[in-house]
């Protein structure tokens, strides 16, 4: 139902831009948020953006990140900027719909200093 792509290997300062892909089922309905889950650690939001397009962004994600959505394509974006090694992590998109949560497969982002 999702489908999450772009991950790769980036250098420190550089930028990467996700793409979640969601089946038009469950798109738009509630908000589509990125998770990340760095080696070691907990699963963590990163930014949501609500089906009326209003943006939310974790401390760590404030003034790097952009998370943005298309209906046309019924995908969602996060742009992610001035990339750190912090950020190196699994990165997932994940909906819920009547109660069902629905993730992505989850896509790789490497940041090497």
């Amino acid at each position: 139902q999702l489908q999450a792509s772009g991950g790769g290997l980036a250098q420190a300062g550089g930028s990467l831009r996700l793409s979640c892909a969601a089946s038009g089922s469950i798109f738009g309905i509630n908000a589509i948020g990125w998770h990340r889950q760095g080696p070691g650690k907990q699963r963590e939001l990163v930014a949501a953006i609500t089906s009326g397009g209003s943006p939310n962004y974790a401390d760590a994600a404030k003034g790097r990140f952009t998370i943005s959505s298309d209906y046309a394509k019924n995908t969602v974006y996060l742009q992610m900027n001035s990339l750190k090694p912090e950020d190196s992590a699994v990165y997932y998109c994940k909906t819920e719909v009547w109660g069902i949560d629905y993730w992505g497969q989850g896509t790789l982002v490497t940041v090497s200093s």
